[in-house]
């Protein structure tokens, strides 16, 4: 089965901190390689038809303990990106690629002779996206999608990796620790990028801008397009909105204010975001179609309307791709839920899509949590109330009767509720924030759950977990409370309080 994103994102941290142990090693003690240069060129042209290129280039040393006959790389995948074959040489003769036997992702180097032990080569890489035309495989229709005046790829997923050697100890793959990413765009785009930026330089019509590339930057990206801009700033919060026509910044003053409402939201919940600068960029799709990859999942169904779709999309830290069409008040409903990856994702916390439930369902409670700032606290009672109806009452029948996968996910949501209801949202701030500061980089667990949430009380929350989740059901006074007439939630610091409203 191949990995999902997310499982790439765990693999790539969990690599990282032995490649570089290893590679600083006197002698390796496996089959490996390093980057000592890399650099990646990508090129926008908008005519005939609008194509993104993308060149790349490394500098490789056997640095391991053994020659090396084979080489991995892997493309981006086909799913994702519409790619033309690519064009890989090494030392200026070009190479013929195959597919790797144990991944189809990934293409395989076959040399013509043994890379031997301490040798450096130069290896260039060459290779085209387009958009899927009509009439093309399904796989291609549902490919990146990017306009003649605008294009984005995001963080993660577009640009080619190497793989580590094969073999016990094996090593390779790691970037250097400073790289330059280059874009060249016609003139007039506005440019988004990861890394730090050096001045733009004009000839023919055409801007070129370089960005320095650290690993405290984060995984490469960048957003491109013939834009208009406007920054609202909202207290310490920047919010700038990116678009494809015209309009007045006031009639999206509302959509920044709700925005920043939930930039806060989630640094009370999780911390402050790793490498904070205060800025947020709101972008517009070049093409609504196949700008999102995510589905629907299963706990995002829970949360919201049926065949509801995705309207918003992290693209990396700091930057959401949107759907404007449905104007400024749908914007911030659409960004809000998905902001919680701008804190947790791109291999800060691999681990938090990575769990078992209860944990599972922390993702889609976050994203709650967002929606809340934005719509309303109204939001929190209709989302418990709607979870509550997919767990019917169980009776003391029921007891050994397993609950089956839709059941379990439902109850593991409804639990972080439960848990801000005993235990008051400050608190759940704190305990979730010091877990998740503490594990950062790495995975957790439940244990880890509990432990940072009795630091905090002081008391046995063990006992509540098993209440909540080794028994069927939801507890009977849960139940209770949201069930029935309909209720205002008041969320307070140390408590969680409902009061009934007449119909």
């Amino acid at each position: 089965m191949a990995p999902t994103s997310h499982s790439r994102r765990v693999l790539f941290s969990l690599l990282i901190p032995g490649a570089w142990c290893l590679a600083g090693c006197a002698a390796s003690l496996g089959p490996g390689y390093a980057i000592d240069r890399q650099e990646i060129h990508v090129e926008f042209t908008p005519d005939p038809q609008p194509v993104i290129r993308i060149a790349a280039e490394y500098r490789l040393r056997n640095n391991g303990n053994q020659p090396l006959t084979t080489l991995e790389l892997r493309l981006p995948g086909r799913r994702r990106f519409h790619i033309a074959t690519p064009r890989v040489e090494w030392d200026a003769h070009e190479v013929a690629l195959t597919t790797s036997p144990d991944n189809a992702r990934n293409v395989a180097i076959q040399f013509s002779e043994p890379w031997s032990v301490n040798a450096s080569h130069t290896m260039s890489l060459a290779v085209e996206y387009r958009p899927a035309l009509s009439g093309e495989n399904i796989a291609d229709q549902n490919s990146l999608s990017f306009a003649p005046d605008a294009f984005f790829l995001p963080a993660e997923g577009w640009s080619p990796q190497l793989i580590p050697a094969r073999g016990a100890f094996a090593t390779g793959g790691i970037p250097p620790d400073k790289w330059l990413l280059t874009v060249r765009v016609p003139e007039g785009f506005l440019v988004h990028m990861s890394g730090r930026q050096s001045k733009a330089s004009r000839s023919n019509h055409q801007q070129t801008i370089r960005a320095e590339q650290r690993p405290s930057h984060g995984y490469p990206f960048m957003v491109a397009g013939r834009y208009s801009s406007f920054a609202l700033k909202a207290g310490k919060e920047t919010v700038n909105l990116w678009m494809r026509s015209t309009e007045s910044s006031a009639d999206f003053r509302p959509t920044a204010d709700a925005l920043v409402r939930t930039l806060q939201t989630y640094n009370a919940m999780f911390g402050n975001r790793a490498g904070d600068s205060n800025q947020l960029w709101i972008v517009e799709c070049p093409v609504v179609a196949n700008c999102f990859t995510s589905t629907a999942s299963n706990y995002a169904r829970l949360m919201s309307e049926d065949n509801a779709k995705p309207t918003a999309e992290m693209a990396s830290s700091d930057t959401v791709m949107a759907d404007f069409s449905s104007g400024p008040p749908e914007i911030a409903a659409g960004a809000g839920p998905s902001l919680a990856s701008s804190w947790l994702g791109y291999g800060q916390n691999p681990g938090f899509y990575e769990q078992d439930p209860p944990l599972s369902a922390l993702p889609a409670f976050a994203a709650a949590r967002g929606r809340e700032a934005v719509q309303g606290p109204q939001v929190r009672a209709e989302t418990i109330r709607r979870v509550l109806r997919l767990i019917p009452a169980r009776s003391a029948a029921d007891e050994r009767k397993p609950e089956d996968a839709s059941m379990i996910r439902a109850k593991s949501l409804l639990f972080f509720y439960g848990l801000q209801d005993r235990y008051g949202q400050d608190i759940c701030n704190k305990a979730l924030s010091h877990m998740l500061y503490a594990r950062r980089g790495g995975g957790f667990n439940i244990a880890d759950l509990i432990s940072a949430f009795e630091q905090e009380v002081h008391q046995n929350v063990a006992e509540f977990v098993r209440h909540w989740m080794k028994h069927p059901g939801v507890p009977d006074e849960f139940r209770a409370r949201y069930e029935g007439a309909a209720t205002a939630t008041v969320v307070n610091s140390n408590s969680v309080t409902q009061k009934e409203i007449t119909p």
